[in-house]
């Protein structure tokens, strides 16, 4: 096939997807995703199919929809469709939602994985230099869980914890996110089973090493600070800043000091009898039998760092740089709490993967406005609301204002920047709520033999045999 042919062919794709996204105003969410940057992984990533009532594009934009609302069932998302389509003269056939479910069923996890992917890189590598921290792009890396309906696939994939009855707990999974600190974008991320050999935090986030690239820095927590993972980063030229692990004690006369309560030191290979399970004696061998670091001690918490020139980094710079890890924990409580991802709502497991990822591109494209709104009022991505902008894009498509032309789109990112988040460096809360909950009993059997002695005895015995 000649060139000519080739660039026509792939111009009357893009026009076709154009064309889709105008007749069914899926343009809320896709004309993100068919921007000029996102366009040709939109198009690779599309499947084969044919013109049903919920193409690809449509099944995508209308699931990131439930992602963002407060009411998540697939009623509600096929209502509101059917709303639309009606104000738009369009026929409406059913508002069953089988259709829209089997729809759901068809699109391909790579599809909206990479799209996630793709979406968070392109928003971390165009961030000025001004949101970076001395030029670099710093990454920030944590774990959580997730929980999920009780159904018999997901708890073959995701068993409940072992404290938990069994019929009375809830299949969990872990997940390890990274996230770019400067524009809060989820960059890669690994989903797993909470407990069993190989499913820790750090065997997870063994596996994200490929997202990393050489002159970018890593920000996590003590759980992080251990010789393995600093000497695979070192060898990718990362360096880290982690906080001192608890089992490992700090002496600040030995080393070469740099100043007080800052100096260097050097780390010895572990023995071959403390080799991790997962490494092979070839891998252990093939370590450097040491790493230098850099250990300080600023308001008595002890950090590590490969930045070992002084000069260029203090100290106290680098307090204030662990301080932006809490970061990450709210980006974590946005993607659970703000997006209500805590216990997602599919039945197997392949869906919860699906769904996983639609809820991590939701969360980049809310990401990506907020980005574009600091831009214009010339602040940091990190000082507009996540939970403001949320609201006022759902508002926003609600009324079918997008698409009308660059002054409305314009006005949307101004009213975005307007509302910034309080800056209170050291806020201390305690983890706890003041409203008591209702005086229910606590389910300690499976729902069905509860059902069962409610039958027999009238009322559900308050013990778990």
């Amino acid at each position: 096939m000649s060139h000519r042919n080739v660039r026509r062919r792939h111009q009357q794709q893009r026009s076709k997807i154009d064309q889709r996204v105008r007749q069914t105003d899926a343009v809320d969410f896709f004309n993100v995703l068919t921007g000029p940057d996102l366009m040709d992984t939109t198009e690779a990533c599309l499947p084969p199919h044919r013109e049903r009532l919920y193409p690809p594009t449509v099944t995508l934009s209308m699931f990131m929809k439930q992602a963002l609302s407060a009411d998540r069932s697939c009623q509600r998302a096929v209502d509101a469709w059917a709303a639309q389509r009606s104000a738009e003269g369009l026929n409406v056939q059913s508002i069953r939602t089988g259709a829209f479910c089997r729809a759901r069923k068809r699109l391909p996890l790579q599809m909206v994985a990479t799209l996630a992917r793709k979406s968070g890189r392109l928003l971390s590598d165009q961030a000025p230099q001004k949101w970076l921290w001395r030029g670099r792009i710093v990454k920030l890396a944590d774990g959580t869980g997730i929980s999920m309906p009780d159904t018999p696939e997901n708890q073959a994939q995701y068993p409940q914890p072992v404290t938990q009855a069994k019929g009375a707990g809830f299949p969990l999974a872990r997940l390890v996110g990274v996230i770019c600190l400067s524009t809060g974008a989820v960059l890669e991320a690994a989903l797993g089973p909470y407990e069993g050999k190989g499913n820790s935090e750090l065997d997870l986030f063994r596996g994200l090493l490929k997202t990393m690239r050489a002159g970018e820095v890593l920000l996590a927590d003590s759980l992080y600070c251990n010789y393995f993972l600093i000497s695979s980063l070192q060898a990718i030229g990362v360096d880290v800043l982690f906080e001192q692990h608890g089992a490992r004690i700090t002496d600040f006369r030995r080393g070469l000091s740099l100043g007080k309560r800052d100096h260097i030191v050097r780390w010895p290979r572990p023995r071959v009898s403390k080799r991790p399970r997962w490494m092979t004696p070839e891998q252990h061998a093939a370590l450097p039998t040491e790493v230098t670091l850099r250990e300080v001690e600023v308001n008595g918490q002890v950090l590590i760092t490969t930045m070992l020139n002084r000069r260029q980094v203090h100290k106290v710079e680098l307090s204030r740089l662990y301080g932006m890890r809490w970061n990450v924990e709210l980006d974590l409580r946005n993607i659970k709490t703000t997006l209500q991802m805590e216990v997602l709502s599919c039945l197997s497991p392949q869906m919860i993967e699906v769904e996983l990822w639609v809820y991590l591109l939701a969360y980049n494209v809310i990401r990506l406005l907020m980005a574009q709104a600091a831009h214009i009022a010339g602040v940091q991505p990190r000082e507009v609301s996540f939970k403001h902008t949320v609201q006022i894009w759902t508002e926003w498509i609600s009324r079918s204002l997008l698409g009308r032309g660059l002054e409305t789109e314009t006005q949307l990112l101004r009213l975005i920047a307007q509302l910034k988040v309080g800056n209170r460096p050291g806020r201390q809360e305690p983890r706890a709520r003041k409203r008591r909950p209702k005086a229910y009993q606590w389910l300690k059997v499976s729902r069905k033999r509860a059902r069962q002695q409610v039958r027999l005895l009238g009322y559900l015995p308050n013990t778990s045999t």
